[in-house]
C-alpha cells in the first residue's frame, strides 16, 4: 500500500473505468473533489471509503453524470469508461453504455410495485419483452424475496427488501459496472453481509464490476480486491484491501481499533491533526 498518484491502478491490465485527476464544483464556487484520481479493473470490487462528507458519492455522481441535477460539473480532468470519456455524456447514455449508479437511501418508486421497480430499469433496452422478462427471472433467482413480494407495493418493504429492490433494477438496466452507492445505511448486519453476498456473486457469475461507495470500512474491505480512502474530496491513499485493513491508520481512524496503546479523546484529537498524508 502507499500514498496516491495520479497513475495508481489495482492490477496491470488497462481499467475499466478510469478516472483521472478531476475536479467537482457546485454552483460554480464550492470545490468538492480536487484532483481525484482511481481505476476500476474489468471484473473487480473497488471500495472507495471515508466519512460523510468526504466526497464518495460526489466521485460516483460524476461518472453517472447526475451533478448536473444539483448544479455541479466537472471542471478538469477526465473519465473514461470502457475507452470512452463519459462525463460529456447524458445520464441515459452512460447507462447504455453499461455503467449505473445505485443511489445513496434506495431510492425505490415507493407508489409501485417491486416488480414495476424492477421493470422500470429496462426503460433504457431496445432487445424485447422476451429478453426482458429473461432478465427478471434472474434477478429473482439473485433476489428469492423479491419474487416473494413482486406484487408488494415498494414503500411498504423492508429496508433490505428495498436495497435489494434498487440493485435489482439496475441490473434490469444489463450493467458492466454498477456504481454502488452506501448499500449498508441504515440496514441490520446480518442483512447488509446479505447484500454484499450478492454483490459478490453477481461480480463473480455476472462478470459485473463495481466501484462501491461506503462508510462500512470493515465490510467494503472484506469483499472488495482494492480501495481508495477520500478524504475532504482527495485521495489520501490507496491499495489492495488486505493491505488498506492491516494498516495502523487505516484500522485507527476508519475501523476504530486503537491498537495496543488506547488514545484518550485528546490524544486522538492531536494525532489527527498531524495524520501522514496531511503534513
Amino acid at each position: 500500500m502507499s500514498n496516491v498518484s495520479a497513475a495508481t491502478s489495482p492490477g496491470s491490465a488497462a481499467p475499466f473505468l478510469s478516472i483521472n485527476n478531476i475536479e467537482v464544483v457546485y454552483s460554480h464556487v464550492i470545490l468538492v473533489l480536487k484532483g481525484v484520481s482511481l481505476n476500476v479493473p474489468a471484473g473487480g470490487i473497488v471500495a472507495l471509503l471515508g466519512a460523510n462528507g468526504a466526497g464518495k458519492t460526489t466521485t460516483l455522481k460524476a461518472v453517472s453524470n447526475l451533478l448536473h441535477a444539483e448544479r455541479g460539473e466537472v471542471t478538469k480532468g477526465s473519465i473514461v469508461f470502457d475507452g470512452t470519456e463519459v462525463q460529456s455524456l447524458s445520464p441515459n447514455e452512460v447507462v447504455r453504455r453499461g455503467c449505473i449508479q445505485v443511489m445513496e437511501g434506495r431510492r425505490c418508486f415507493a407508489h409501485l410495485t417491486v416488480e414495476e421497480n424492477l421493470l422500470t430499469g429496462a426503460f433504457t433496452r431496445r432487445d424485447g419483452k422476451a429478453a426482458v422478462a429473461a432478465d427478471l427471472e434472474r434477478v429473482y433467482a439473485y433476489f428469492p424475496r423479491l419474487k416473494e413480494r413482486r406484487g408488494s407495493t415498494a414503500g411498504y418493504t423492508s429496508g433490505g427488501e428495498q436495497q435489494m429492490c434498487a440493485i435489482g433494477r439496475a441490473l434490469m438496466s444489463q450493467p458492466r459496472m454498477i456504481l454502488l452507492d452506501e448499500p449498508s445505511m441504515g440496514l441490520a448486519p446480518q442483512i447488509v453481509e446479505e447484500i454484499f453476498e450478492i454483490v459478490r456473486d453477481l461480480n463473480q457469475k455476472e462478470k459485473v464490476s463495481f466501484l462501491l461507495a461506503e462508510q462500512n470500512t470493515n465490510m467494503a474491505l472484506k469483499y472488495a480486491s482494492h480501495g481508495y480512502i477520500l478524504e475532504n474530496g482527495r485521495v489520501v491513499m490507496d491499495g489492495e484491501a488486505g493491505a488498506l485493513a492491516s494498516n495502523e491508520d487505516v484500522k485507527e481512524f476508519y475501523l476504530g481499533i486503537a491498537g495496543d496503546k488506547r488514545k484518550s479523546f485528546r490524544d486522538v484529537k492531536h494525532y489527527k491533526r498531524r495524520k501522514r498524508w496531511l503534513a
